[in-house]
């Protein structure tokens, strides 16, 4: 353990902001700067001690992370623009992470920001490729639905591959979706904080019916979080005690299979999670059984579902039972998704992930409040974006 301690990077402090509707939402410099002043008002530092930035966001010009720190401080120092889809703001943490465990820097700051439109995630730039071309002339030649917008075609595409496969059904979605609700009411993040029963999922609006209702898919959001990550020396000399540890991160990429299977949970990324998470769990020393909580990229309740397998909090075909026993949830093996989830939060895509370590960082410190997990051991982030990107990150309290 205390060679563990000497050598990972710590997380010194987290900040976000209330994550609000396209229109309705502060600016995307204004909401960056107030997270990077709440993550370092918790790390107890001054943006002068800050040495490189990392500022992810998927919608912007290509300087907005310059413009989302000027207002906090102009000190000169390295700041790299980062996209990574969905997968964005985690993409920003393991830069900071990798930074700082490199040695190249002591003190470096993951920020995620974005201001998004209403409605269905759509291409910005029409005249060239989009990255999301493939998936799209897989999915429609495998089911099919291509009326439906992109995002809701492949992860319902997904979630009825697993329903056929290995027998899940609406209501297990509905389940989820209504865990996710309970767990919202805490959360003064979250955008959608009602708590929710089963009925009330499965009676909303159709989307696609039988695989979906609209209360299955997160809304889009607007919103800002960041973290301070610093190098155990730094948080010494500094005197910074109240960090959290992160024990262990992979980052991966589609292979082959994405396409070649025509498997739309892998077309989704399932493959991607399975090896980040098999790689964070031969690193650490660790394994699923040792997760006490988690945060998932539930873009969509399916995703939820099928991620809960690739991570192997359950065997494959599982997923149902592990849902029916209440294991993903207070009183069982895995509380998932505490902070309500993107369901509940909604998705502003570049602030997701560290708004994800924001939540997981309070949960290690005990800081909770009425989401606190009862020994929460070993927490897992899991963020990922299509096109594709797979983050999974370990903390661990040192």
């Amino acid at each position: 353990m205390a060679e563990t301690a000497a050598k990972h990077a710590r997380v010194a402090g987290t900040g976000m902001v209330p994550f609000a509707k396209p229109g309705r939402s502060q600016n995307y410099i204004e909401m960056g700067a107030a997270a990077v002043r709440g993550a370092l008002a918790d790390a107890g530092l001054d943006y002068t001690e800050i040495q490189q930035v990392y500022a992810g966001y998927v919608y912007g010009d290509s300087t907005c992370g310059q413009q989302a720190v000027y207002p906090v401080g102009m000190t000169g120092l390295p700041v790299f623009n980062v996209n990574n889809n969905c997968a964005t703001g985690s993409t920003a943490l393991y830069l900071a992470r990798q930074t700082v465990e490199s040695g190249a820097a002591d003190c470096v700051l993951a920020l995620g920001f974005e201001q998004m439109q209403p409605g269905a995630i759509a291409s910005v730039f029409t005249d060239r490729p989009s990255p999301f071309d493939p998936f799209d002339r897989a999915s429609t030649e495998w089911i099919g639905q291509a009326e439906l917008p992109p995002a809701l075609r492949y992860f319902g595409g997904a979630g009825l591959h697993h329903m056929r496969r290995h027998g899940s059904t609406l209501e297990d979605l509905a389940r989820i979706r209504a865990k996710a609700s309970r767990h919202a009411r805490h959360n003064e993040y979250a955008l959608l904080r009602d708590e929710l029963s089963v009925d009330d999922v499965l009676s909303s609006p159709p989307l696609w019916p039988g695989v979906m209702t609209r209360l299955m898919a997160c809304p889009p959001t607007c919103g800002a979080a960041a973290a301070v990550v610093v190098s155990p020396g730094f948080a010494r000399r500094r005197g910074i005690r109240d960090t959290v540890m992160i024990r262990a991160q992979a980052m991966t990429t589609d292979t082959p299979a994405t396409f070649s299977e025509q498997d739309m949970m892998k077309l989704v990324g399932w493959d991607m999670t399975r090896r980040a998470a098999r790689a964070c769990y031969e690193a650490a020393a660790a394994g699923p059984e040792d997760i006490g909580v988690a945060e998932l990229h539930d873009c969509f309740a399916h995703n939820e579902l099928i991620s809960y397998e690739a991570l192997g909090l359950c065997p494959e075909g599982g997923a149902s039972g592990f849902i029916a026993d209440g294991d993903n949830t207070y009183g069982g093996r895995v509380v998932t998704n505490p902070s309500g989830g993107l369901l509940s939060k909604g998705h502003p895509l570049g602030a997701t992930g560290l708004a994800q370590c924001h939540e997981l960082v309070r949960q290690l410190r005990g800081a909770a409040g009425p989401r606190q997990v009862e020994r929460p051991g070993f927490a897992l982030q899991h963020n990922i974006g299509l096109g594709g990107a797979c983050v999974v990150t370990l903390y661990e309290s040192p």
